[in-house]
């Protein structure tokens, strides 16, 4: 996963030429000052660059298109401090292919009672300068966001922050390549999809690589590589087994499939139980301490919720509370809409929504036919989180958030050797679930304590697809409604 601080947004300023030099001076001045201002803010994941005061349609166009070929940039914010007129930007925006945010803010926070004058005027025009470039982004139907506010104020700074790691999660889904090892589990409909759609409109490359592929990578690992893990494995875990073997083939896979994935660079990975052809476990704590890394994975071939997990720690990381593949398992039904989900999975939850330090430990699995794996075992955090799905509508993408609570499990579960995290999901858990299962909700979900939801509804305009959100005050009727005209207006697009 590349890192954040490798990557740039370019902040443009726009004016025109009618004001003079000196105007256009102080305009630079102010738009270098925010620009720093906004990089030293906690706030602020990446590096903010003042680019140019924009003041003619080539000036435009050749800032846009640079954004475009800079592999370093990832979006650009635009600020017009004085009156840009609109009709010039068309050309430049018309090929931007970055993510777009128009910040409308104005350089002084007050009017000034005294000081202001026409010259004042002339220079601090955001009120209607950014009106004027509102519009345009609207008549030419752009994705983009918009923040408004005062620049030096926390909350325009979280929102920025927010939309920038946004940005990112566009970056990581279109050079986003998932390895299925084997194919789907058979006869599971929901995950299942249109991989081809799936790279048109996300980016993402999803190719199938047999098991007996993988497995010469395993076999080729050097004892002295186990054991530079196993001291990693010691050292970020409590070891609660004596079945030292079993954990050094889990080593063993780890060092293996992570060469294999790196070789081809993916970010992402899947498997299966029914397809293990030359491997003697299935990989559970290969698996989470793979995902701990920033990879994502789907299990039973589930490559959507892979992908969708690596989008969303790329979003995250630097600041990630925690983010993980997980299945609602069971629920616990409880009076006066205080019910729980507990939601796990066999193995390979991740450790960054632990609450603990997470145990190694090894029992039977009882299905797939193979021996007894290791796997980590814990206690998930509490905290506001969400759970996103993405499913394959035939013919277009739906991702699906839902608010939740995470809890502190109610009671010890002393015989479930699993990861697991207890919820309770917004506004209730039969009325979520009622909602969850009308939108077409998958059982793999991804929980994340960092991502929001307004985040991932700006990565699904951002990337062309339907955004459905189960939230505290929904209305069951208005939701079914919605999803109906939801129906309707995509399949006209």
């Amino acid at each position: 996963m590349k890192q954040l601080e490798n990557y740039q947004f370019w902040f443009i300023t726009g004016s025109q030429q009618l004001y003079g030099e000196e105007t256009l001076k102080k305009v630079a001045e102010h738009s270098a000052i925010i620009a720093e201002s906004l990089n030293e803010s906690k706030h602020i994941p990446a590096k903010i660059f003042f680019k140019v005061v924009a003041t003619t349609s080539d000036t435009i166009e050749q800032v846009m298109e640079d954004a475009n070929y800079d592999k370093k940039c990832v979006g650009v914010i635009t600020w017009m401090h004085t009156f840009s007129p609109s009709k010039m930007w068309i050309r430049g925006l018309s090929k931007l292919q970055k993510p777009y945010l128009h910040l409308h803010t104005q350089f002084n926070r007050e009017i000034p009672n005294e000081a202001i004058d026409m010259d004042f005027m002339n220079l601090n025009q955001s009120a209607h300068g950014d009106r004027e470039h509102g519009f345009i982004g609207t008549r030419m139907r752009l994705n983009r966001k918009i923040v408004a506010g005062y620049w030096a104020d926390e909350s325009v700074q979280k929102k920025i922050g927010a939309w920038m790691r946004t940005s990112v999660g566009v970056l990581a889904s279109k050079s986003l390549k998932v390895a299925r090892f084997g194919d789907n589990m058979r006869d599971v409909a929901v995950t299942e999809g249109d991989k081809v759609e799936a790279q048109i409109k996300l980016g993402w490359s999803v190719n199938t690589y047999p098991v007996g592929d993988l497995v010469p990578y395993i076999e080729a690992v050097k004892k002295q590589e186990i054991d530079a893990l196993m001291e990693q494995y010691e050292s970020q875990y409590i070891l609660h087994t004596n079945d030292i073997e079993s954990v050094r083939y889990q080593a063993q896979m780890e060092i293996g499939m992570k060469k294999f994935l790196l070789e081809g660079n993916f970010d992402a990975f899947v498997n299966t139980f029914e397809d293990l052809y030359g491997m003697k476990q299935l990989p559970g704590l290969a698996t989470q301490h793979l995902t701990a890394q920033g990879y994502g994975f789907g299990p039973e071939g589930d490559w959507k919720v892979a992908a969708l997990t690596h989008v969303m720690k790329a979003m995250a990381q630097g600041a990630d509370q925690g983010t993980a593949l997980m299945e609602d398992y069971t629920y616990h039904f409880a009076d006066h809409g205080e019910g729980l989900i507990l939601g796990a999975h066999m193995l390979e939850v991740c450790p960054s929504v632990a609450a603990e330090k997470p145990r190694i430990e090894v029992h039977p699995l009882g299905i797939g036919g193979k021996a007894a794996p290791a796997r980590l075992v814990f206690q998930g955090k509490s905290g506001k989180a969400i759970t996103a799905s993405l499913i394959d509508m035939g013919g277009r993408m739906r991702l699906i958030v839902n608010d939740v609570l995470a809890v502190k499990p109610i009671m010890p579960m002393p015989n479930l050797p699993v990861a697991r995290v207890m919820w309770k999901p917004l506004p209730n858990l039969e009325t979520s679930a009622e909602a969850w299962i009308t939108a077409g909700g998958a059982h793999h979900s991804v929980i994340s304590f960092s991502v929001t939801a307004e985040q991932l509804s700006d990565w699904a305009d951002m990337m062309g697809i339907e955004f459905v959100h189960i939230k505290e005050n929904i209305d069951l009727d208005q939701f079914k409604h919605d999803l109906m005209i939801a129906d309707l207006v995509w399949k006209l697009k």
